[in-house]
């Protein structure tokens, strides 16, 4: 055999995976990325416990929280129309703060894709136990594997069923400030000169460090309308569009969950029930037995609608980790592989949403829900100093925020205040996993940076 016959031919392009096709109009991201905030089951599980502390002064702390988040809104717009890439706020950040801060992005993105729907489908059996007990483990994994089944349908099929549920939640919304405005026990003047009822007659005053207590759950509660960014490579025209999703999603979301709040605030029978925080009760005070039933049902679809936007967004992380070459190169071809007829990433889909069943069925997962809030805050931070940073780089044209650089820095100050108030080990726990991630990437992927971690471009 000839030495020309010998000659080693060069080696093999990397195929590349498949695109996600640009099929979803504004509305049909607004649906996905509203049902992600799922203001019903925000307005029932995370509200009542923040009008126990802050009584009356819920509203001033939500419309605080509402200003803090249109600054996170305005970062993720400018972000995600300069970079609209499926891996979301680690694509942004690796693009703009290097590679290395991506990558630990993205190590505690993982952290919320492993809790956070889990925790959520957890809670659907509360909320049907007005009408059969369920044990919530079990219903929490069923949950789980309906929201990944669903998913992996294409993503207009995802935004069709998730709009019918969105619409029942608001629906549910909707009655509470019906009924709460239509018994209203409170003058208006309650919500600018709050307290803090103690359920036995009396009050405490509503103080400014009370109400930077329940800032981060205030802002939490609106949490999500970021998932836009997510979607953004099946968003038609998503230099234009991304930003709209976003801050339309966000104004949506604060809508629904402000006004009922006011509502309740303003219709709570007596202190006492505005003390308890006891929605359910104060709802059924209101219009009886069965309004409270159908709000109950109406917060267990919220908790699927969830469910099923969160297994669809992390399985766009996953599928855009694995076209970045984050993992083995046969992992990386399996996670990037997208379903023949609907065009999802259907093995990511799956990687999300089985341990999710297996997890919400075992583990004690719900210990770990303290450490979610505080890696929200700090993905939020990033994502503020990277909005600081992106106008020093060329790029395509894009969505700017006004006033700029304002409300990048009054978010981030606003995300530093909030992560001061926030439990020291949850606070250690993050800070162990940013080290572990950033020593990860120094030792094994920054030596590997022309094979590992690239970042693709769609």
């Amino acid at each position: 055999m000839s030495r020309t016959n010998e000659a080693a031919s060069p080696p093999a392009a990397r195929t590349e995976p498949e695109r996600l096709p640009r099929v979803l109009t504004i509305f049909g991201g607004v649906l996905l990325t509203l049902s992600c905030v799922t203001p019903a089951s925000s307005l029932f599980i995370v509200v009542p416990p923040l009008v126990q502390t802050q009584g009356t002064g819920v509203v001033l702390t939500l419309t605080l929280a509402a200003l803090v988040s249109l600054g996170v809104a305005f970062c993720y717009s400018e972000l995600g129309t300069r970079f609209p890439h499926a891996g979301g706020e680690y694509s942004i950040v690796a693009r703009v703060l290097g590679r290395g801060a991506g990558w630990v992005t993205f190590v505690m993105s993982l952290a919320m894709i492993v809790v956070v729907p889990p925790v959520i489908a957890l809670g659907t059996a509360d909320y049907l136990s007005s009408l059969v007990e369920l044990n919530t483990p079990a219903t929490g994994a069923v949950v789980m594997l309906l929201a990944t089944v669903t998913a992996v349908l294409d993503v207009r099929s995802n935004a069709l069923v998730t709009g019918i549920f969105l619409g029942i939640e608001i629906l549910a919304a909707a009655l509470v400030a019906v009924f709460g405005f239509a018994h209203v026990n409170r003058p208006l003047s309650t919500l600018v000169v709050p307290t803090i009822p103690d359920g036995a007659g009396g009050s405490a005053p509503f103080t400014l460090a009370v109400l930077l207590t329940g800032l981060a759950v205030g802002i939490f509660t609106f949490q999500g309308f970021g998932s836009a960014v997510y979607l953004s490579e099946e968003l038609r025209d998503p230099r234009r569009n991304v930003a709209r999703t976003v801050l339309w999603s966000l104004l949506a979301a604060v809508v629904i969950i402000v006004l009922p709040t006011v509502a309740i605030v303003l219709g709570a029978p007596s202190s006492a029930d505005l003390a308890a925080a006891d929605f359910p009760a104060i709802v059924e005070s209101w219009g009886g037995p069965a309004l409270s039933t159908f709000v109950s049902l109406a917060v267990a679809a919220a908790i699927l609608n969830a469910v099923i936007v969160m297994v669809l967004q992390n399985a766009r992380v996953i599928y855009a980790s694995a076209r970045d070459q984050a993992w083995p190169a046969p992992v990386n071809r399996a996670l990037a592989r997208l379903h023949p007829r609907w065009k999802s990433p259907w093995v990511s889909t799956l990687v999300v949403g089985v341990p999710g069943a297996a997890l919400a069925g075992l583990v004690d997962i719900e210990s770990l829900i303290g450490l979610t809030g505080v890696v929200v805050a700090v993905l939020y931070l990033l994502i503020a100093i990277a909005a600081l940073r992106v106008r020093r780089s060329t790029g395509p044209t894009a969505w700017r925020m006004p006033l700029w650089p304002v409300p990048a820095l009054v978010t981030a100050a606003a995300i530093v205040l909030a992560l001061a108030n926030q439990s020291l080990a949850d606070l250690l726990l993050t800070a162990a996993v940013a080290v572990l991630a950033a020593a990860y990437y120094a030792v094994h992927l920054r030596r590997r940076r022309d094979t590992h971690w690239v970042m693709t471009d769609n």
